[in-house]
């Protein structure tokens, strides 16, 4: 067996065999031994001569025994300050090489993806906006009317659409009207079928008739000069019939939904609120099912309707909300579309209202892909005169304004409806304004209406006032102050006999909020629900019984 080396005995290295002490060597069996010192700064010194500005360190010494050991000076050995030196200029290490080549790589990538989505942006934005495409770092205000609102007006053909009849015709009419300063938004449909003069143009209809034909007949030209004619004059025409100054157009084709609503993830959520307890059906549609009942079963569970949605939240995908944007129930079986086109365009704002909150929805809007595909979908089918430097602003409003202050105006609404359907010889059925053919004026007062008053006076609360022991005329200075307010007085009375105190409030009504704010700020009092001392009936909402002065 092989003897192991001995071992250091405290801090020295025992000699090896052949070097033991009174050993006979011969000069030629070996060379001689180097005697010279290495000093710390690689430099040799011959031991017994002086160093010129130097001493002998323990370093020293303690290299020059390990070369006694040896018997060979160890030429890779190098001080520690030659040592740093070599680290810091040593190359770098594999690893460290393709750390940086991968985030190379990776800046690359996102600098052509960058470039992409520009290049896309300023490609469909030029066919889309007015102005140049670098007006985007702008943020300009936009336009408004005199009672400070921004109005567009919507307009939804189908050219796109083969085998579409009568493609040409606006059968969405759709109006928004937003307040960059409140943050609020309202949007209203016109009816398609609305009977019109046409203001001298000879249109498909003659001089007078629905107005989805305006549009088209305005400018029948092709190009963007002409499409932009007819989005000013039809702006013009619509905004003189609901009473309002249109600042913007922006035209639509028919695939416009469908491609945005793929765009942001392939499916939206609209709440489906229909008078009939089972919901919307509209067979129309069936079609898209199969070819017979078997077929249609099976594709479109349960009852083989393409178009089959209860009462609730309902996820569509973007086929289903295109074609829930065109069902009126025109074709039996159907039902929850009694009211025809009046439902279809609720649904069209239910709609856009669910593709709003979808984009802004979080990560929608960073997603690349999203956003390519949006631009596309906008680049292919829109058309406006919004200009590139007020895109920001618009861009902006869509995020900032909460939810609850964007508000349909139903204009066929019970008790308040603005239209009615009946037949004209030259036209057929059509609607019309309630109060006559060619009237316009209730309706732009109910829009104005809508558009401009408080709460309060949207929501027309009725009060009764009472005197309860209050100095004489005390109730009817009451009534001059809520009237001011925007609250309806229906009577000024005396109170039943009795002790009141300085302001007794009867609540009747619960869901007017607004209005119980502003009785509670001007009175300060926690009202009561109780019955009241006299009975109530018609239309008051609140019992205010006015008591002496403490």
């Amino acid at each position: 067996m092989k003897k192991s080396t001995p071992t250091s005995i405290d801090g020295f290295i025992t000699r090896r065999p052949s070097s033991q002490l009174g050993d006979i060597r011969k000069a030629n069996q070996e060379d001689p031994i180097n005697r010279s010192l290495h000093t710390g700064d690689n430099a040799r010194q011959t031991v017994g001569v002086p160093r010129d500005n130097a001493t002998i360190g323990r370093g020293d010494i303690d290299d020059s025994l390990r070369e006694i050991d040896s018997g060979e000076y160890e030429s890779n050995k190098v001080s520690r300050r030659q040592r740093r030196r070599d680290r810091k200029n040593r190359p770098k290490s594999k690893t460290r090489k393709i750390i940086k080549l991968v985030a190379i790589l990776l800046l690359l990538a996102g600098l052509a993806v960058g470039g992409y989505i520009v290049f896309k942006a300023i490609s469909a934005g030029q066919s889309v906006f007015k102005g140049s495409i670098f007006d985007l770092v702008q943020s300009q205000p936009l336009k408004e009317d005199t009672n400070g609102r921004s109005n567009f007006l919507i307009l939804g053909t189908s050219e796109d659409d083969p085998g579409h009849d009568a493609s040409y015709l606006t059968d969405s009419i759709l109006v928004l009207s937003v307040n960059q300063k409140t943050q609020d938004a309202y949007t209203f449909n016109v009816p398609r079928d609305l009977y019109v003069k046409y203001g001298g143009l000879a249109c498909l209809p003659g001089y007078a008739g629905k107005i989805n034909s305006y549009f088209s007949c305005a400018n029948q030209g092709t190009g963007d000069a002409a499409e932009q004619d007819r989005l000013t004059k039809t702006q013009s025409f619509i905004g003189g019939i609901v009473g309002l100054d249109i600042q913007y157009g922006v035209h639509v084709n028919y695939t416009v939904m469908r491609d945005v609503v793929n765009a942001i993830g392939g499916s939206i959520t609209v709440n489906i609120q229909s008078r009939d307890p089972n919901g919307q059906m509209d067979s129309n549609f069936d079609w898209k099912c199969g070819a017979n009942y078997s077929a249609r079963k099976k594709k479109c569970p349960p009852n083989g309707h393409f178009i089959d949605y209860p009462n609730g939240p309902a996820v569509l995908d973007a086929e289903h909300a295109l074609y829930l944007a065109q069902a009126r129930g025109d074709i039996a079986p159907t039902y929850g579309f009694e009211q025809s086109n009046f439902d279809r365009e609720r649904n069209q704002q239910k709609i856009i209202l669910a593709i709003r909150e979808k984009a802004l929805s979080s990560g929608t809007l960073t997603n690349i892909g999203s956003v390519s595909a949006l631009i596309d979908a906008l680049g292919k089918n829109l058309r406006t005169n919004i200009e590139t430097k007020e895109v920001r602003t618009l861009m902006d409003l869509a995020k900032s304004i909460p939810t609850n202050k964007i508000q349909s105006i139903d204009l066929y609404k019970d008790g308040e409806a603005q239209f009615t359907t009946k037949t004209v010889a030259s036209a057929g059925s059509v609607v019309l304004p309630v109060k006559g053919q060619f009237m316009y004026a209730g309706l732009q007062a109910y829009i104005l209406k809508n558009l401009t008053a408080s709460a309060i006076v949207k929501e027309n609360p009725h009060v009764s006032i009472l005197n309860g022991g209050a100095a004489a005329g005390m109730a009817q200075i009451e009534a001059d102050k809520l009237i001011a307010a925007g609250f309806s007085v229906d009577t000024v009375d005396n109170a039943p006999t009795g002790t009141y105190p300085k302001i007794t409030v009867y609540q009747i009504d619960a869901s007017k909020t607004a209005s119980a704010d502003k009785l509670k700020q001007l009175y300060g009092v926690t009202f009561k629900t109780t019955k009241p001392p006299v009975s109530v009936t018609g239309e008051t909402d609140f019992l205010i019984i006015v008591g002496p002065s403490q």
